[in-house]
């Protein structure tokens, strides 16, 4: 059950649906997840800032439940990253990702 919040300062309309697809693709760098159990959220055009400056930035928040090693975290780091730049022209040094490990989830009425 992972989710992949997306925010950005740029407006990425046109590129949405590709970008979307393309974090299905990256989420298979953590073991025993996929796009089938995958939600995804994008908001852009935001009021954001980084390092002072309102050039272009992504900020990745990434949640799943249990727990991956770090060469997985490290792996989708690298995929989340050149997502930013094929799908947003934003460099990766204009990237951050943060990663959370969830005990409890709930779906469908019940909790895993």
């Amino acid at each position: 059950m992972p989710f992949i919040e997306v925010k950005t300062n740029k407006n990425i309309t046109e590129e949405k649906a590709a970008l979307k697809a393309e974090l299905g693709s990256a989420i298979t760098a953590i073991p025993g997840k996929s796009e089938a159990w995958l939600m995804v959220e994008i908001s852009d055009g935001l009021d954001m800032w980084f390092k002072g400056s309102d050039e272009p930035c992504v900020m990745f928040e990434v949640a799943i439940f249990g727990k991956a090693s770090g060469d997985a975290y490290d792996d989708l780091t690298g995929r989340l990253c050149n997502a930013a730049e094929k799908y947003m022209g934003i460099k990766s040094d204009r990237v951050y990702v943060k990663y959370t490990e969830i005990e409890h989830w709930g779906y469908n009425g019940f909790n895993f």
